[in-house]
């Protein structure tokens, strides 16, 4: 008994003094005298079998030479120990590696680097898009908000955007810029005054580009007033994202006989940081191989929230249908930014204001208008558009993007005589 109790003494004494290593997401001890231990806990074999009437002792003694026999078969032969070790004692070893998110599903905030998860995706306007009638998803009824864990609960406000009467904004013939630059109303409207340069041209060849900066942002599953504050509400499936929005205005312009290019590059993936400069190359590659490209829509989701930091959801009845509120946003050049055509995008943006509230009023919240680059300065045709919030769901950002296609092919239509 004594011999064996010595025995148990001298292993807690070699493994304590072990330094640990990382093995295929494991934590294994060796020393040299580990080795030698292992030969000891052979001879106290037989030792172990005698001990029946000693249950406790028994127990103890046959874990440890359990554990014993599977570091030996390690260290003789490392692949058949590492599987000895995973299916014996998996519960007793400390694992490693992380556990992996569903592929379709980006587990971090915008700030931060997206993990690697698969290629970005691109596909050009040879690719199968949604037809017309089956562009619009129908939103699945939502669980009980008693599914979420109370901590991650969080509301969804709907609000209709409208123009203040404060002297930001400028009204249109229908429709609105706020005005977030030094230039006064004065000056901003002295260049809307003059003609919008953008015309369509003849010759079948591509006359926009639709592209997304940050692809991967989605949007509320669910209808509701609530939701689960721990969604990223960014997704790498193209049928979730705004690419699905790119679709259906590529779609609208196609069926207007608008040559267009929709790249749906997931410049935002698998890293964050950077997504301008990379789509920037990407509109620099289309414009050098089709300068025939005068329009430029980078398609966006926004994130508004209260300073309580409850979700805000943009809506308007469009036809008789909640419909996301989208806003336009266009760049403006305070002398250090290199945007030479700040102002015929501004044009661009006004008329196509203007259009969208005209056909559909109330589906747009004011132009934007600041200083802002989001590489506009690559055309006179550039806007960042916005469908919505991260509290619309995917069917009221679907809805909205069929009527701005429709508006934007209109606009664009009316400059094809002039």
């Amino acid at each position: 008994m004594l011999l064996v109790a010595c025995c148990i003494e001298s292993a807690g004494q070699t493994e304590r003094s072990c330094e640990k290593q990382k093995g295929e997401g494991f934590l294994v001890r060796r020393t040299g005298d580990f080795r030698r231990l292992l030969g000891l806990a052979a001879a106290f074999a037989v030792l172990a079998g005698s001990l029946a009437a000693f249950p406790i002792l028994s127990t103890a003694l046959g874990s440890f030479l359990g554990k014993a026999a599977a570091a030996s078969a390690m260290l003789q032969m490392p692949e058949g120990g590492i599987s000895y070790l995973r299916e014996r004692f998996a519960e007793q070893l400390v694992q490693d590696e992380p556990v992996s998110q569903p592929e379709e599903t980006i587990t971090v905030r915008p700030e931060n680097s997206v993990p690697a998860e698969e290629p970005p995706k691109q596909q050009s306007q040879a690719e199968s898009r949604p037809e017309a009638d089956a562009a619009i998803p129908q939103t699945p009824e939502s669980p009980s908000i008693e599914t979420i864990a109370p901590q991650n609960r969080g509301t969804i406000t709907e609000k209709t955007f409208t123009a203040d009467q404060g002297s930001l904004y400028i009204p249109l013939t229908a429709g609105y810029i706020k005005n977030s630059t030094s230039l006064s109303n004065q000056q901003v409207a002295a260049i809307l005054a003059q003609p919008l340069e953008l015309k369509l041209e003849s010759g079948g060849q591509p006359q926009v580009l639709i592209m997304h900066t940050h692809a991967t942002e989605s949007f509320e599953p669910f209808d509701r007033d609530f939701c689960d504050t721990s969604y990223t509400w960014r997704s790498t499936d193209n049928s979730k994202n705004v690419v699905y929005l790119g679709d259906i205005i590529t779609r609208q312009l196609e069926e207007a006989g608008i040559g267009v290019i929709h790249d749906s590059t997931q410049h935002d993936y698998p890293s964050y940081n950077g997504s301008y400069e990379r789509s920037a190359a990407t509109i620099r590659k289309w414009l050098e191989e089709y300068p025939s490209i005068k329009v430029v829509i980078d398609v966006h989701r926004d994130a508004v929230e209260s300073p309580a930091g409850n979700l805000i959801k943009p809506v308007a009845m469009i036809e008789g249908e909640k419909t996301a509120q989208v806003m336009i946003i266009c760049g403006c050049d305070d002398g250090t930014m290199n945007m030479p055509q700040w102002d015929r995008n501004l044009r661009w943006a006004a008329a196509l204001q203007t259009t969208a509230e005209t056909l559909y009023p109330g589906l747009t919240r004011p132009v934007f208008f600041c200083y802002r680059k989001y590489n506009m300065d690559l055309t006179g045709g550039s806007l960042l558009i916005e469908f919505g919030s991260h509290g619309n769901t995917l069917e009221e950002t679907a809805r909205a993007a069929q009527y701005m296609g429709r508006a934007m092919a209109q606009t664009l239509l009316s400059t094809a005589g002039e």
